[in-house]
């Protein structure tokens, strides 16, 4: 499996660069067995459990992979990153989505070396490429007083921005050989504390949420222009909005007595200051949705990487990640 995305999903790539927006202290991982790695929980993030239920071990970051480890796959997720190269700016050190493709390329090289060309194809068409990007295109671009966009574009427009732009990235991806794609849609952004904190009465931004539906509109168009367009490629949606307000509905049902504030930050909802170094956070993490001012816990990530992998319509669409890693798909006679 081959990860590219932002901070939900980052396990480590920002610890080296000069930037504001890392995780590698503690309280984060204080529940993961290596402690603190720069993954943006207190334990696994999605792509772990994901990893994990597709038999596989967990990715390493392209950070520091090397060798061998390359084998099983690599996550090239970049926390503040986006799919516009100027997002995230205000937190310095990033890896756009841009160059998260030209880090898999470098990859793809010592792949290469390591199998030769022929088998490199082939054995790339069977990988899962997971991409979960456009949060921060929204919360450190659009959002973001400093940023000029929200002038320049109404909600709609910046949508279709988004997306002529991320589909060219996942055409790239294409034509270095990518054929399995699972593309992961946009949560309720109105909702995490971050948002809650800014509301006098701690409630939801429907003008956030309202925001980010035509992106998570025009992805799910794309999947069924690109199943169409793309010839021995599939590509799978992964309906995070609807899982998210399933849990935020249905919290008592799925064990979270804590839905508004973070289990480790500072301020009203936790979501003022994000977790701190050496924080002490919250101790029934078990029972909480938000681990901080802007990711979701452990609990969180490991039910929404298993109903990717093997739930139903009305988390996945048209199939899910189990599905999609054992699909026959026809060899593509266009080598890339």
């Amino acid at each position: 499996m081959f990860i590219f995305g932002d901070s939900l999903i980052d396990n480590g790539n920002n610890n080296n660069l000069p930037s504001f927006a890392k995780a590698n202290y503690f309280p984060y991982g204080i529940d993961f067995e290596g402690g603190p790695t720069g993954r943006f929980s207190n334990g696994y993030t999605m792509v772990d459990e994901i990893a994990e239920q597709l038999g596989l071990p967990l990715t390493p970051a392209y950070s520091e992979a090397s060798g061998e480890e390359v084998l099983h796959g690599v996550n090239f997720a970049s926390a503040a990153a986006g799919i516009l190269d100027i997002t995230g700016r205000n937190f310095v050190g990033r890896i756009p989505f841009n160059q998260q493709i030209r880090n898999f390329e470098n990859t793809l090289d010592q792949i290469t070396d390591n199998l030769g060309a022929d088998n490199v194809a082939e054995a790339i068409a069977k990988c899962i490429f997971f991409v979960g990007m456009g949060s921060n295109d929204y919360l450190n671009n659009y959002l973001m007083p400093n940023y000029a966009t929200r002038n320049q574009y109404n909600g709609q427009q910046f949508a279709n921005l988004l997306i002529q732009q991320y589909n060219r990235q996942l055409n790239t991806l294409y034509n270095l050989g990518a054929r399995r794609f699972v593309l992961a849609g946009l949560g309720i952004m109105g909702c995490i504390p971050s948002i809650l904190a800014q509301s006098p009465t701690s409630r939801c931004s429907d003008d956030v949420n309202h925001l980010i539906l035509p992106f998570n509109a025009n992805v799910r168009a794309m999947v069924n222009r690109l199943n169409s367009n793309l010839p021995g490629a599939k590509f799978i949606y992964i309906d995070v909005y609807r899982m998210f307000q399933d849990i935020l509905s249905n919290s008592r049902n799925y064990g979270f007595s804590v839905i508004n504030r973070g289990c480790c930050g500072i301020g009203r909802n936790s979501g003022q200051i994000t977790c701190l170094p050496f924080q002490t956070p919250c101790s029934n993490r078990e029972q909480y949705v938000f681990w901080d001012a802007f990711h979701p816990t452990e609990a969180v990530n490991i039910i929404m990487g298993r109903k990717a992998f093997n739930g139903d319509k009305s988390a996945v669409y048209p199939m899910n990640i189990e599905q999609l890693a054992n699909l026959d798909l026809e060899p593509n006679e266009q080598k890339p």
